[in-house]
């Protein structure tokens, strides 16, 4: 099981994450929702396509564009589909079935959705 966290808060957990460049990417039905608002922002990577934002925040604090994906990814880039991934400071581990962590979380490169 994997989950994504920042400020203490659990924004996804999922037994399957796609990693693409160095990024785990997890279902969108694996989110906690309540943590997201869509973001205007919008990028553009040449081979997977144009990536949407979501702003994530938790007991207050905001973490702006801190979760990406990619509505239409192409077609190289289509074991992304309806998935999310994440940077700027949210930490994804793995963690056991006691729901420890199993390995130490993949802090992000700071690189976002390009």
């Amino acid at each position: 099981m994997y989950r994504a966290i920042w400020n203490d808060a659990v924004l996804a957990e999922s037994d399957h994450t796609e990693i693409v460049e160095g990024h785990h990417y997890c279902r969108r039905e694996s989110l906690h929702t309540e943590f997201f608002s869509a973001s205007p922002t919008t990028s553009q990577c040449y081979w997977k396509g144009s990536a949407n934002y979501y702003t994530i925040t938790v007991n207050g604090k905001v973490n702006k564009d801190a979760a990406w994906y990619y509505a239409q990814p192409s077609r190289a880039a289509g074991n992304i589909r309806d998935h999310v991934a994440f940077w700027k400071g949210v930490r994804v581990v793995e963690v056991s079935e006691a729901g420890y962590p199993s390995q130490p979380g993949r802090q992000d490169s700071g690189r976002g959705g390009n």
